[in-house]
């Protein structure tokens, strides 16, 4: 019997405690549940290492752009690689980030920079928009090759100087791939940008290596995220005016772009930061590629100046529809054949020819001769009236002049004292033209006042002497040297 009751005891303190190492392990369970949810939570926040990439010519719009996708009235344009940042706010999860931005300079000269901007670190996480502006529409095509030539230049040197760099490529070349492949249209029943629907495009990735890509879709997949944005299209009612565009030229030039983003597999935006055009889209479609934030809008086509095609929407079959509307061109003409350049209105500016200039000494020769010429073919009062000129190098500067001709030299320095005199103390008086001025071309008030009989004599006196002295002696260099001092 008593054996019996030691054995229920037994049995007692065993179920105890297995009922004591239950509860510690469902508080463990409950612990660990907990630490679950807010690792869950933390991996739901918004990444703070997220970056977008902006590549496009000088005068595309880049910096005017991003100012619009910041809201910020009055941008500052910078120089070589500028930096700024977005603020993205998720409201469904009550959240709220910085996505940094990196504009490099439109001159190739600083394709350099991009090391600093895109490294093996950020690629995983960088977003490349390519920028070009309706304002130049035959350059559109090749602005947009050459920006992807210089990044895939870029990424072909990463791989080459980082071995580890290689792998990363490859899975962000196969995400790439899979997000294509995974494009829904807005409107399904489970919403693309929801957690629950980010968790289920992870369960088929086995089969995602198999499943073929449309024709001309991601021939060129350089592992990242592009969109191409054209900017400025309100020019186009610009191009329309003055340029006789027509809507075949526009359908020309879109079919050749989208085919582009085919290539790359990029989505594609039509902008016009001045008319407010696609420009909150844009935003939107960027927070929804880099944060799987919610993006609803479908594929605009309709409107020439606001078309917005997302990634994975888009294929040959959906362009060639452009094709219906190109009567004077064919699809697969040139680019830069149908989308000629105009002709500058601007004249031409000639190459300057560089003048050798001729010896001073030799000039001022020449020019004396040529007003001496002038001289004799000319009355006596005119010639005094528009040789002034030489007439006050042939005294020498240091020389006073004598107004009552007393100690004249031979050569009749007195003369010409007289004449300067008469001219320093002439009276002012009487309106420009009138009969006391020295212009007035009145007869009778000159033949009848003694005072102007005596000034035109005085005048042909000094002429007289200058026409003798021109005639009877050379003027010599020193007192060419005093001309050219003067």
């Amino acid at each position: 019997m008593a054996s019996a009751t030691f054995d229920t005891s037994l049995l007692n303190n065993d179920f105890q405690a297995k009922k004591k190492d239950k509860s510690l392990e469902n508080e463990d369970n409950l612990w660990s549940s907990i630490l679950a949810q807010v690792q869950n939570s933390s991996n739901n926040k918004l990444p703070s290492n997220k970056n977008v990439l902006v590549l496009g010519d000088n005068e595309s719009g880049k910096t005017t752009l991003i100012a619009k996708l910041q809201g910020v009235e009055d941008p500052k344009k910078g120089s070589g690689l500028e930096y700024a940042y977005i603020d993205v706010r998720d409201d469904y999860r009550d959240d709220q980030t910085r996505l940094s931005v990196w504009v490099l300079d439109g001159d190739p000269g600083h394709a350099n920079l991009l090391k600093f901007a895109l490294n093996a670190k950020r690629f995983p996480n960088t977003l490349v928009m390519l920028v070009a502006a309706m304002t130049t529409p035959w350059a559109l095509l090749d602005q947009l090759q050459f920006w992807s030539r210089v990044l895939g230049d870029h990424i072909d040197k990463l791989a080459s100087d980082n071995d580890d760099f290689k792998q990363t490529w490859q899975d962000c070349r196969q995400q790439i791939k899979k997000k294509w492949q995974d494009y829904t249209e807005p409107g399904d029943d489970l919403d693309p940008g929801s957690p629950l629907r980010r968790t289920s495009r992870n369960l088929d990735d086995e089969s995602v290596d198999n499943l073929p890509l449309p024709d001309g879709v991601l021939t060129t997949n350089l592992g990242l995220d592009i969109v191409v944005v054209i900017t400025k299209t309100d020019y186009m009612s610009t191009l329309e005016k003055e340029h006789d565009y027509r809507d075949e030229h526009f359908d020309f030039m879109q079919q050749w772009i989208r085919r582009f983003c085919l290539q790359y597999g990029a989505g594609l935006f039509y902008t016009s930061v001045k008319e407010d055009k696609n420009c909150d889209l844009l935003y939107k479609y960027l927070t929804h590629r880099i944060y799987s934030l919610p993006f609803r809008t479908p594929a605009l086509v309709v409107e020439k100046d606001a078309v917005l095609i997302p990634a994975g929407w888009d294929n040959m079959k959906k362009i060639s529809i452009l094709h219906e509307n190109l009567q004077s061109m064919k699809p697969d003409d040139y680019y830069r054949d149908v989308i000629v350049k105009p002709p500058s209105n601007r004249k031409s500016v000639q190459r300057q020819v560089e003048v050798q200039t001729e010896d001073e000494q030799a000039f001022l020769t020449r020019q004396q001769e040529h007003l001496m010429g002038n001289k004799e073919s000319r009355s006596p009062t005119t010639r005094n009236q528009a040789s002034t000129g030489p007439i006050v190098q042939v005294a020498s500067p240091n020389k006073k002049l004598d107004p009552k001709g007393t100690g004249a030299t031979p050569s009749g320095e007195g003369v010409l004292a007289n004449f300067f005199n008469s001219l320093l103390h002439k009276k002012t008086g009487g309106s420009p033209g009138g009969p006391g001025s020295p212009g007035s071309v009145g007869v009778s008030p000159i033949k009848t006042d003694p005072a102007v009989v005596d000034k035109i004599a005085m005048r042909n006196d000094a002429a007289a002497e200058l026409d003798r002295i021109t005639k009877t002696k050379k003027i010599p260099s020193t007192d060419q040297d005093n001309l050219t001092e003067s």
